[in-house]
């Protein structure tokens, strides 16, 4: 029934009870009559509706016409929330469930930074109780001043990991932190500290071994030279051996001293000097030495800013000169090299382009990683040591910078160090 048909119908109502009233000469009491009977109805219906929404677990009330629709269309609706609130807690339950089985801690906090549920496996990570701390704000609980900052800076782009003291056993911890809804995250803890304790073994491995390497390769190194200075007095059918000995042992130097001088840098990550470091000083000492030790080359400097940035000196120019020295390598001779410093917004750009052979894009994403070789053969020819755009990639990360590389086949290269520009 329509609203339409319950209004005609009270109106038939109220005319038909004014017409018997008007037979007997009081037709206004009779509308009065008509009116209040409608209203108790109304009124009753109202009573009904409100005992059932007090029990809604209950089939509604028996009505008829209008009531009757309204009280059908409202237990649809109720039944099909009920349904849809029993799938949705399903859903939450399973996931729940999900994350009380990880081996990694998992917390979920509200908008207010407050917890909302966590599991077990957290309890040995950040020291909290399952289910006792529900409730209380997550950063009252873990006062971890890397973790407060991480946390409360709404920058959640890359992970954070730290060294954590919960009980006797300190811990490496990753923390990775999901947004969702309307303010609330969820957090992922892992413990890394195996991980981590590798990767120190691993260099202080390389460390040692260079190390331990470079004196009997100096003193190797030492004989072949003293051998090669008379090639007169040498037998002529040993000399082209020395003389390869001789070349392969400047390059094991070489490749020791670029192992050392990364395993330093790693070491150096997390205490870096950052110290003002003047660019436009750094690229005139740098085009100096390259001017000796690479006469042919031809080097342009392009310097549109005199912004300084906070780093390692050190590093920085052996970074640069890396870059620098790569280009003049695989660049025809008498091609110049373009080192610039410029500004672009919010980045101080440090690049390095040459207009030589240029790389395939398929070897860009691997360019960084130690012993990687485009062309074996053609490192050989130039001595390459496969370290160079590692020792880069490191210099950039513990100077709060990044490595992007550019390259096409046949047209040439551009490495840029990027930099965060000094607020």
């Amino acid at each position: 029934m329509t609203w339409v048909a319950a209004t005609s119908r009270a109106l038939l109502l109220i005319t038909v009870v004014a017409c018997v009233g008007a037979l007997y000469g009081y037709p206004q009491e009779a509308v009065i009559l008509a009116l209040l009977g409608i209203c108790g109805f109304s009124y009753h219906q109202m009573r009904r509706v409100q005992l059932w929404l007090q029990t809604p677990e209950q089939m509604p009330p028996d009505a008829y016409g209008l009531w009757g629709q309204i009280l059908s269309r409202m237990y649809f609706l109720q039944r099909n929330s009920l349904e849809a609130q029993a799938q949705l807690q399903t859903t939450v339950d399973s996931l729940q469930d999900s994350f009380a089985a990880m081996r990694d801690g998992v917390v979920m906090v509200d908008t207010n930074g407050c917890i909302k549920w966590l599991n077990r496996s957290l309890e040995p990570l950040l020291g909290l109780r399952c289910p006792e701390d529900t409730g209380q704000p997550l950063t009252n609980l873990v006062r971890a001043p890397e973790f407060s900052r991480y946390f409360l800076a709404m920058d959640y782009s890359a992970p954070l990991e730290y060294l954590a003291s919960v009980g006797d056993k300190p811990l490496y911890l990753r923390i990775e932190v999901t947004p969702f809804g309307e303010g609330e995250r969820l957090l992922f803890v892992r413990d890394v500290s195996n991980a981590v304790l590798m990767e120190k073994m691993r260099r202080e491995f390389v460390a040692n071994v260079s190390h331990e390497l470079r004196t009997p390769l100096t003193v190797i190194s030492g004989y072949l030279g003293t051998l090669l200075s008379d090639t007169n007095a040498f037998p002529e059918r040993y000399l082209k051996a020395v003389t390869q000995m001789g070349q392969q042992a400047e390059r094991m130097e070489s490749l020791l001293k670029d192992l050392l001088w990364l395993s330093r840098i790693e070491s150096e990550h997390y205490n870096t000097a950052h110290d003002a470091i003047d660019v436009q000083g750094l690229f005139h000492e740098l085009r100096d030495d390259l001017a000796e030790s690479h006469p042919n080359s031809v080097l342009v400097l392009e310097i549109s800013t005199d912004e300084t940035i906070c780093g390692n000196y050190r590093q920085l120019y052996s970074a640069v000169s890396n870059l620098a020295i790569n280009a003049i390598k695989y660049s025809p001779e008498g091609n110049p090299v373009t080192l610039s410093w410029t500004l672009q917004g919010d980045d101080l750009c440090m690049q390095v382009r040459d207009r030589g052979l240029g790389i395939d894009s398929s070897h860009i994403p691997r360019l960084t990683e130690r012993f990687y070789r485009v062309d074996d053969s053609r490192n050989s020819a130039t001595g390459g040591t496969g370290l160079g755009l590692a020792i880069v990639k490191h210099v950039a990360a513990a100077n709060d910078g990044q490595l992007k590389i550019e390259s096409k086949l046949g047209e040439g290269s551009t490495f840029t160090l990027i930099f965060p520009a000094r607020g």
